[in-house]
């Protein structure tokens, strides 16, 4: 039996629940969706935010977490956006596997093993490396701005070409 060799609609949902999940927590964290202790929210606001931080690097000096939670949200809403529309998709998903297992790391430091696994933040990692290695991303930026590379290519190998005949 011969396997097909598609990878279009695997990288569009791996885009989808990446970029989406990423964007999710973004949104928690500033209170998007809701207050602190609302039901589905995580945090509700960025104190609370900022407070789980401290626990999850609570092996790192304190000064530190406040610009490392910064960083960490700039990242995943960044990272969140540029993979779900396909903006330099390759580069996006590369950062979102690093940090995720950063992340993963921090929680397999302070809370044990079973708090990463648990929350299937090495799979997201994984994920994400999994993502940088398609070769095409269809539906996305990055395919718009190829064809329309490609496309230009051709017209003016057309013009130049004609350009000959004339």
């Amino acid at each position: 039996m011969k396997r097909i060799q598609n990878s279009k609609l695997p990288a569009l949902y791996l885009r989808l629940a990446i970029g989406s999940a990423y964007l999710w927590e973004v949104a928690d964290r500033l209170g998007l969706l809701g207050k602190h202790g609302e039901p589905h929210v995580g945090w509700g606001d960025w104190a609370h935010f900022v407070a789980y931080a401290r626990q999850v690097m609570g092996f790192l000096p304190s000064g530190l977490v406040p610009a490392l939670a910064l960083l960490a949200t700039l990242g995943e809403g960044v990272f969140g956006l540029m993979i779900l529309t396909g903006l330099y998709t390759r580069i996006a998903a590369i950062g979102s596997g690093i940090l995720s297992f950063c992340f993963a790391i921090a929680m397999a430091i302070s809370f044990g093993i079973d708090s990463p696994l648990g929350y299937s933040v090495f799979t997201l990692s994984a994920a994400s490396f999994l993502l940088a290695t398609v070769p095409q991303y269809e539906w996305s930026i990055d395919a718009w701005l190829e064809r329309r590379t490609v496309n230009k290519r051709l017209l003016d190998e057309a013009q130049f070409d004609m350009s000959q005949i004339n």
